[in-house]
């Protein structure tokens, strides 16, 4: 687990192909069957069975859980590369989390039949696939940890810089604008805030015109403010400080077997 004393608020993180061995993309999905996903549909939803597991080639994933009250909550953004439901191979389980396409997306796809035959072949891949889920697991306690000690501010500006960093555009004058129109409540669903908390806040930061929202489009106009609310002085302190800002902002914390879903698709 994460040093808490130590602690300093990591950038949410958009999975990458980096972290996938070319190795295990070459020898899993090797003439794999393509795919391909509008924005907004899903690639599946949790409870649905394990039938086999795809790899990113082009666009956006988002990785949702829900709570039984119908509130949803953004675990994780998947980038090109990124494999998605490769749990359910190795534990014949059905799907815990779902997943949306931000995007346009193309995928490729292998059966579970498909799997169990290229692993008999490559068994070196189970010890890929192990390295990818230690690495989200580890994440997730960073996660868990950050998301404990930060203000709301804080969890909401790491979200937006995380949309501009992914599907984010410089207009040529330092201003970052996020090429994709994302509701109050989706936001607030990427920060696990209550959507209220994101009206207050973003109130205030159109007031300082640090950020504005034009047609459906968030733009961000001074970075530098964010990330210094992104960085460790937007973790809430212990004492008297921390509370009162727990008071003024209603932070909201995912269950840990919440968060452990983005290990378990």
């Amino acid at each position: 687990m994460t040093d808490t004393n130590q602690l300093v608020p990591q950038p949410l993180r958009c999975e990458t192909a980096r972290f996938v061995p070319e190795l295990l993309s070459t020898s899993l999905f090797a003439g794999a069957a393509s795919r391909h996903l509008k924005a907004n549909e899903a690639l599946f939803v949790a409870g649905d069975p394990g039938d086999g597991c795809y790899q990113l080639e082009r666009g956006l994933f988002k990785v949702v859980v829900t709570s039984p009250q119908g509130e949803e909550r953004i675990l994780a953004m998947l980038g090109p590369g990124a494999i998605v439901g490769e749990f359910a191979m190795l534990d014949g389980g059905p799907r815990s989390a779902s997943v949306f396409a931000v995007r346009d997306c193309e995928l490729s796809f292998i059966s579970r039949e498909e799997f169990e035959e290229r692993t008999r072949r490559h068994p070196e891949i189970y010890q890929y696939l192990i390295n990818v889920l230690i690495t989200r697991l580890r994440r997730t306690d960073e996660e868990m940890a950050a998301i404990s000690f930060m203000t709301v501010q804080a969890r909401l500006a790491r979200a937006l810089l995380e949309l501009g960093k992914h599907v984010g555009q410089d207009d040529g004058a330092g201003r970052i604008v996020i090429q994709h129109k994302i509701s109050q409540s989706d936001l607030a669903a990427m920060a696990g805030v209550a959507r209220e908390n994101v009206s207050r806040a973003m109130s205030d930061w159109k007031r300082n015109n640090v950020v504005t929202r034009s047609s459906g489009l968030f733009c961000l106009n001074d970075i530098a403010t964010l990330e210094r609310n992104a960085g460790p002085q937007g973790t809430a302190r212990t004492g008297r400080s921390a509370v009162e800002r727990r008071e003024k902002y209603a932070i909201s914390t995912p269950a840990p077997s919440a968060l452990r879903a983005i290990a378990s698709r």
